[in-house]
């Protein structure tokens, strides 16, 4: 509003309005049951949501994860910390519940999958897989290329 103007600036159209000022943070009001990106196009989005992607001016588009289960594995956690995040604010929301558990699940499992193949993801984990603390042993699992088999 300009030298006491009484014109308001609207806000309904999902969009900045060219009139907000500068500095005003905007965020789209998220509706229940949204659409969804699968597990990896939404750790290479940054988001669960496709209403949400709001990606910033001259942004890169998401990139692809290398395929493997450790990947798998990153993006099940992803969609399940943004469904966590998601429930903070619906926490009514039935299938949102639904699918949080049924991800946690696959997580959960996927998890194991890739200890067994690799060994533990985490130092505290050392006590279930060896006789002896193996925590340092090359190649570390973040490492993907060079646990590739070839």
């Amino acid at each position: 509003m300009e030298n006491g103007s009484t014109t308001r600036c609207s806000d309904k159209s999902g969009t900045l309005p060219s009139c907000a000022p500068l500095a005003t943070g905007y965020v789209p009001f998220q509706q229940k049951t949204p659409q969804r990106y699968d597990q990896c196009d939404a750790l290479s989005n940054g988001t669960l949501f496709p209403g949400l992607n709001l990606p910033f001016h001259l942004a890169v588009p998401g990139s692809k994860l290398p395929a493997g289960n450790r990947a798998d594995l990153q993006a099940l956690c992803f969609v399940v910390a943004e469904l966590g995040l998601y429930l903070d604010t619906h926490p009514d929301d039935a299938e949102a519940f639904a699918l949080f558990k049924q991800f946690a699940q696959m997580a959960k499992d996927a998890k194991a999958a890739v200890e067994k193949d690799n060994g533990p993801l985490m130092q505290k984990n050392t006590a279930n897989f060896d006789s002896y603390h193996s925590w340092l042993k090359d190649p570390w699992p973040w490492n993907y290329e060079e646990n590739e088999v070839k």
